[in-house]
């Protein structure tokens, strides 16, 4: 006969082994988590300089179609800023996902062409962002070509007619 013995019967894992797979644990968690946040600080990012050439696009179809642009002093950016004589030039309310308040609405800054000056706009992200996200985007006010770069300290994004997308302090 075959007799099972009563330790054999209890085997489990021993605290060393499970140490073991603790510290696997934390130490792929200790990887991934910074990975997961940079990725997330990088979409928010991507998502407001899309949402900020949606609005200059449909900022550049009002104008040829009305020679002016829609008139706006710090505005926040609405789709009834954007509609004239039944024409809906902006279908949504981009919002961004960066933004501290809850609104989430882009300024918008326009100015008219006066003195030969071209009319302008410069359209503004509510949202904080990481400087490392705005490595590649030029620097508002800088040199010709020059970007923010691996250690910026720019946070805001704004969108100016001529110039596109610039890194703000």
């Amino acid at each position: 006969m075959y007799r099972i013995d009563a330790r054999e019967a209890e085997r489990g894992f021993t605290l060393i082994e499970l140490m073991i797979v603790v510290a696997i644990i934390a130490i792929l968690a200790g990887i991934l988590i910074p990975n997961f946040v940079n990725a997330r600080s990088q979409a928010q990012t991507a998502a407001c300089e899309s949402n900020m050439r949606a609005i200059a696009t449909a900022l550049e179809l009002y104008y040829a179609d009305n020679q002016v642009y829609p008139t706006a002093s710090a505005a926040g950016v609405q789709p009834a800023l954007f509609t004239v004589n039944g024409v809906s030039y902006l279908s949504n309310t981009p919002k961004d996902p960066a933004a501290q308040s809850t609104s989430g609405l882009y300024s918008l800054t326009t100015t008219q062409a006066t003195g030969g000056a071209p009319a302008t706009y410069t359209i503004t992200c509510p949202g904080v962002h990481v400087g490392s996200t705005l490595a590649k985007v030029p620097v508002s006010g800088g040199a010709s070509g020059s970007v923010c770069g691996t250690n910026c300290t720019a946070t805001k994004i704004q969108y100016v007619a001529g110039a596109g997308l610039q890194a703000a302090p």
